[in-house]
């Protein structure tokens, strides 16, 4: 009968093991740590809020993802008949598409928006960090 024997593993199989091991648990740190980065960049709201002002523009633009942008002009100070004299823009991407025929109408009109704002863009969600999801009248 044929006697089996076991080696024993050399010790350089063991180091081999080892750094194996070590490298997974790297890698899988990495893509956890990318993951959460990705997450808190692009889809974690930051802020969300309410601005009102006067809606300036409305277009549709892009070349590969098309994506409505507005700008509305935040009056800060304003004079005794009624006009701004210091004021700033606010820049935003529109959220929802079936709501832009709304937007063509209310340009030159005062309005209040709900915006959330992310910390990154992607190209499909618009150029702006301010996103847009509602628009109403100003009285």
């Amino acid at each position: 009968m044929a006697e089996i024997t076991q080696a024993k593993p050399s010790r350089w199989a063991s180091a081999v093991k080892k750094t194996k091991k070590v490298l997974q648990w790297i890698m899988s740190l990495i893509i956890i740590s990318l993951v959460i980065f990705v997450y808190f960049k692009y889809f974690f709201t930051y802020s969300e809020g309410y601005r009102a002002g006067l809606l300036q523009k409305f277009s549709n633009k892009g070349v590969v993802f098309k994506t409505y942008e507005g700008e509305l002009i935040l009056s800060s100070v304003s004079s005794t008949a009624n006009v701004a004299l210091a004021s700033e823009k606010f820049i935003f991407s529109v959220m929802k598409k079936n709501v832009s025929l709304q937007y063509d109408t209310l340009q030159g009109k005062n309005v209040i928006v709900h915006y959330i704002e992310k910390k990154g863009t992607v190209p499909w969600r618009g150029d702006s960090r301010y996103l847009v999801d509602s628009i109403a009248l100003r009285k």
